[in-house]
């Protein structure tokens, strides 16, 4: 699902996400630890922030990489099951987004890896990345 507007379900896991792509056009996923599935980096928003505030310090804390947010592009707004959190739906807003720094995995972020933007993919993708963020990002209809 890909809109603009705020119909996510009550209980739904709102977050923002943050599509970084190498000179190689391959994408990084992480893997939080205790999970083997591979999802953007980002996370939730806190109280008074907006969305390129939240992946600044998402991006910071996790990867230790700093958002260069000018030239951030919001790819859109995307809704499938939450992989972390059974029976629970996530909604991202997604930016493509440029970054300074070389990610690594920190804080909840166990590793990285960078792929090919299309199926089949080499590790575990999650349905929100899988069905809709990364087929977004090849073909921006």
């Amino acid at each position: 699902m890909s809109t603009a507007d705020d119909t996510a379900a009550p209980g739904t896991i709102r977050t923002v996400a943050a599509v970084i792509v190498d000179g190689q056009g391959r994408v990084l996923l992480v893997r939080k630890h205790g999970s083997s599935t591979f999802i953007q980096p980002g996370g939730k928003r806190e109280p008074g922030e907006d969305a390129l505030a939240t992946l600044a310090r998402e991006l910071d804390e996790e990867l230790g990489v700093r958002l260069l947010a000018a030239g951030a592009r919001r790819l859109g707004e995307f809704e499938d099951a939450a992989v972390n959190e059974p029976g629970r739906r996530v909604r991202a807003e997604v930016f493509v987004v440029d970054v300074q720094g070389q990610p690594q995995a920190r804080a909840e972020i166990a590793e990285l890896a960078w792929i090919a933007p299309q199926a089949p993919f080499p590790v575990t993708v999650a349905p929100l990345s899988a069905g809709h963020i990364l087929p977004a990002l090849v073909d921006p209809r």
